[in-house]
């Protein structure tokens, strides 16, 4: 009898696959968070992997800030089309219209923790029981202390202290009235493990990620893109060069990095030799040690 060995990337494949199947196997109404980042993209292509040749069977959902980029946009209705699935989109402009939650004022303003409450009404308003994120414990240590299945409470807020045990492969997905989960597939994938992925895979991204010449500022040790939300200071200067993001959030918080990485190969031998996180130019996480861990319990992705 021969023997039949994965490589570690379809080693992290084939785990991703099984927690897609097991969430569409323990819920009644999951649907994918999509931002049109790298990581909403490869948990998506892994999904259409895993239900092939049927056609992905969640919706797609967004929370949409009006403060993204536009080939982020662009890229997520063109995709939804692709795929031909249903596009939910829970708009911040309309939660603030509401009162639901209010604008942020001065110089660093951001609608990034307004997402939170439009979320949290977006996967109520359309009875969602498990939200499918890309998250990965590399990321960022709150993010390491995330299960595959992570439980939210009745507010959907999270308590990293009360995580239920994953042995031996066993996903408890049960769940009281007015719960629902978080499911994170990649959790085990690295940042060097999602673009070997993608450039084996072939798989299309927004050109953000590749290196090309715009207009941007230096803020707090990053370099912001110009855009019509950007507010100058009288000490800041917009010039021109060629960049790259290697995480995509708003287009007021995500900072770029210098770089000739203009295909995924080059990308590829670009991330081998950093030592910075990738989130270490995202300005919504340089506010306080446990910045990114406080939105988590409050309900962030």
């Amino acid at each position: 009898m021969s023997t039949y060995y994965l490589n570690y990337l379809e080693e992290l494949e084939s785990e991703a696959i099984f927690i897609l199947r097991e969430v569409w196997a323990q819920f009644q109404n999951p649907v994918i968070l999509f931002s049109g980042g790298k990581d909403s993209i490869l948990v998506t292509h892994l999904a259409k992997k895993a239900f092939h040749p049927a056609k992905i069977p969640f919706a797609l959902m967004h929370v949409d800030t009006g403060h993204n980029f536009p080939e982020a946009i662009q890229f997520r209705d063109d995709l939804a089309k692709k795929l031909g699935v249903n596009l939910i989109v829970g708009s911040v402009q309309e939660s603030i219209n509401k009162g639901r939650v209010a604008e942020e004022k001065g110089k660093n303003a951001t609608r990034n923790a307004l997402q939170i409450t439009t979320l949290l009404d977006s996967l109520e308003e359309h009875k969602v029981d498990c939200a499918i994120g890309g998250g990965r414990r590399d990321e960022e240590k709150a993010r390491a202390k995330e299960r595959f299945f992570s439980h939210r409470d009745e507010f959907g807020q999270w308590d990293p202290k009360n995580q239920r045990p994953e042995l031996w492969n066993l996903l408890n997905g049960k769940y009281f009235e007015g719960e629902h989960f978080r499911a994170f597939p990649i959790s085990n994938w690295t940042e060097m493990d999602v673009w070997n992925y993608l450039t084996k895979e072939k798989i299309e991204i927004p050109s953000l990620y590749l290196a090309h010449q715009r207009d941007v500022v230096k803020r707090n040790g990053s370099w912001i893109p110009n855009s019509e939300f950007l507010k100058l200071e009288p000490n800041e200067e917009i010039v021109s060069k060629r960049i790259r993001f290697r995480t995509l959030g708003d287009i007021t918080i995500t900072g770029g990095i210098e770089s000739e990485a203009d295909t995924m190969e080059k990308i590829v031998e670009e991330v081998s030799t950093m030592r910075e996180t990738e989130r270490g130019n995202r300005s919504d996480d340089k506010r306080s040690e446990t910045a990114m861990e406080d939105r988590k319990k409050d309900g962030y992705f």
